[in-house]
């Protein structure tokens, strides 16, 4: 008569990752094997500054434009400035964008995206521009 088998049996190994336990469902598995990245995620603190610092910079342009503080020459481009510092703060707080040799990828493919669109958007002013000059052009504005 033979001995029975009672050695445990062999649990499967998932690329880069520990041993997977024999008692784990497979939705565990796949939820361990998922979270391979090295970009962090951010702290309660962090998220709660980004939010005061998103509150904050939304107020402001708000203000000077109910208040009427500023003419509508230089409004303009504070309000675009503070619409850029708020961009800035949201891809660093709650995108977790950085310049980390780990987050090269993100950049590169933020950047593409941003040339993108400006391309998209000065091309449709400079379109619509040139069509209104060129098909109107003895149309003076009535008094």
């Amino acid at each position: 008569m033979s001995t029975p088998n009672t050695a445990k049996p062999k649990t499967p190994k998932a690329l880069h990752t520990k041993p997977v336990d024999i008692d784990q469902s497979h939705a565990e598995v796949a939820h361990n094997d998922a979270h391979h990245d090295t970009a962090g995620h951010g702290t309660v603190k962090s998220y709660l500054i980004g939010f005061i610092l998103s509150v904050i910079l939304t107020a402001i342009p708000f203000g000077l434009t109910m208040a009427h503080m500023l003419p509508a020459s230089s409004l303009i481009p504070v309000v675009v400035a503070i619409g850029v510092v708020q961009i800035l703060v949201h891809l660093y707080f709650f995108l977790h964008m950085n310049t980390s040799s780990s987050q090269m990828w993100n950049n590169a493919a933020f950047v593409f995206t941003v040339l993108i669109v400006g391309i998209l958007i000065v091309g449709s002013l400079w379109v619509m521009y040139h069509l209104n000059t060129n098909m109107m052009p003895g149309m003076m504005p009535v008094e």
